[in-house]
């Protein structure tokens, strides 16, 4: 009820504890808090906050234009409700070093148990798009040497995102993998890997954990989660699933109701009230107020 129970520091530690163990966890990207607590209630390990999902939300184009305040301000709100920890896309960081540090306490303050940070030029632009661009390997470095030194906590985890190898080849995706990994990064995100041979190429070239993106319509093979622990990918996130998703059935949603004058022919493919009360924890709320949940569905 109202809040998660488990506390953001314990989350952060979940976390560290899940990537040590060398296991694969699953992270679907929330739409907003209500689609994290679903997430959770299906039994995935983490809940993860897409930057592409923010900007669309906004109705903008995944290019940078969001702010800190309005990514961190979803952070909070997705992280306040579960007991998942809470993987956060913060592109590059939004600014300089300087910037990529406050980046990085804010998100702290947020609940997040974790971000990542990209090394392409602004204004950035999704990862499965061509015409990418990446920023000199030592500038990428810096964003990542100054997100550790931010944190406050150490179990908040900082993962390096690479989107090299579409626009400089596998090879300098490598080399800025291992640099990426020297300079103190808890997670490698290998952007826009192709397929297996890919992520064996980078698996074989770090010693840290590695994620990888399953976004649909996009450049990088759909492997399913066997194939990725026999990869020895340790996190696997699904940024956009549940907006596409949500979207697909508004939009035929919306089509019948234009049509028939009536929702009626909907009503098997929502969710009933019932069900949206259960997860709202609704009747918890009458513990303290009898007049809050005093009736039957």
């Amino acid at each position: 009820m109202l809040h998660a129970t488990t506390s953001p520091s314990a989350k952060r530690a979940a976390f560290r504890a899940a990537l040590a163990s060398g296991g694969l966890q699953r992270f679907p990207g929330a739409v907003n808090p209500l689609t994290a607590k679903l997430i959770q209630r299906h039994g995935f390990d983490g809940v993860y906050v897409s930057g592409a999902v923010v900007s669309a939300e906004l109705c903008l184009p995944d290019i940078g234009l969001t702010t800190i305040t309005e990514v961190a301000g979803r952070a909070q709100q997705i992280a306040r409700v579960t007991d998942l920890p809470t993987l956060v896309d913060a592109d590059t960081g939004f600014g300089e070093p300087m910037n990529v540090a406050r980046t990085v306490q804010l998100l702290e303050d947020a609940g997040a148990a974790g971000l990542h940070i990209e090394d392409q030029v602004n204004p950035k632009r999704c990862g499965h798009l061509d015409g990418k661009e990446v920023v000199d390997r030592d500038t990428a470095v810096r964003r990542i040497a100054a997100a550790v030194a931010a944190r406050r906590d150490p179990d908040f985890v900082v993962a390096a995102r690479t989107d090299a190898l579409a626009v400089t080849g596998m090879a300098d995706a490598v080399d800025r993998a291992k640099a990426y990994a020297d300079a103190g990064a808890d997670l490698l995100f290998a952007e826009a890997m192709t397929g297996p041979a890919d992520f064996e190429r980078v698996r074989a070239a770090v010693d840290i954990p590695i994620l990888a993106n399953m976004t649909e319509f996009g450049k990088s093979e759909l492997l399913d989660t066997a194939t990725l622990e026999s990869l020895g990918i340790n996190v696997v996130i699904y940024p956009v699933t549940l907006l596409r998703l949500a979207m697909h059935a508004a939009e035929d949603g919306l089509r019948t109701l234009a049509e028939h004058g009536t929702q009626r022919e909907l009503l098997d493919r929502m969710q009933h009230r019932r069900d949206l009360y259960a997860l709202l924890d609704y009747e918890s709320y009458g513990v303290f107020d009898d007049d809050v949940y005093n009736f039957r569905l």
